[in-house]
């Protein structure tokens, strides 16, 4: 790393001290928020020491290698997005240590990239958790901007979240329905194709697919009653 990013790195770390929040560190590790360091500082703040450095590819893939919460989501923060090539993007999931990273980068850094549209889908279908965690929030990110979707990738948003919902883990189901709930609001052809997909499922034996049809039929009636 050269000098420049280095000192930067450094007064970071400083800053982050000296904003340290250890009541906050201690009710996220009660919360399940594991980390090997966590200085307990909130979003606001983060985004004030963030302003005060310009975005720097260099930087931010330092940051990035810290074991340090407000490290991870200062990296997402700083870095440049025409440096961000895809396979960064798939190291930086294989490395996510939580979903509030996940969540953290996904609003900061992932849904601004010129391929999160293309590469979303690809994260979706992947069998493992932070992959397909991070898929359905930057869906859900782009649906928040009233992003179109193309017919086929409708289709394909559909099936996979009705995959991922049955067969998930409790983090991959929440990131379905926040994808899921975005698809639908405000939008009644939307809601009709999301009935009409998990209707199949209402004979079946299998709880967390009478749970899927359980909770759209729920939010559905809602978001249009």
């Amino acid at each position: 790393m050269t000098t420049e990013p280095s000192n930067s790195l450094k007064e970071i770390k400083t800053q982050l001290r000296l904003a340290m929040n250890g009541t906050a560190s201690a009710s996220m590790r009660e919360k399940g928020l594991t980390y090997k360091l966590n200085f307990g500082v909130e979003l606001p703040r983060l985004k004030q020491i963030a302003a005060q450095f310009k975005k720097d590819h260099e930087l931010a893939q330092a940051l990035w290698k810290e074991s340090i919460r407000e490290c991870k989501i200062l990296a997402g923060m700083l870095q440049p997005i025409d440096s961000f090539y895809p396979e960064i993007m798939d190291i930086w999931i294989e490395d996510m240590p939580t979903v509030e990273i996940a969540e953290m980068t996904c609003m900061h850094l992932f849904q601004y990239l010129p391929y999160a549209p293309q590469k979303s889908l690809q994260l979706i279908a992947d069998d493992r958790d932070y992959q397909q965690i991070c898929g359905y929030l930057i869906i859900s990110r782009l649906l928040t901007k009233k992003a179109d979707l193309q017919e086929r990738v409708e289709n394909e948003l559909l099936d996979q979240a009705v995959v991922s919902f049955i067969s998930g883990s409790y983090a991959v189901r929440r990131a379905v329905m926040t994808a899921l709930k975005k698809y639908i609001v405000g939008n009644e052809q939307h809601a009709f194709m999301l009935c009409r997909v998990v209707e199949p499922l209402r004979e079946s034996g299998d709880d967390q697919a009478k749970a899927l049809v359980n909770w759209v039929t729920r939010e559905v009636s809602l978001f249009f009653s």
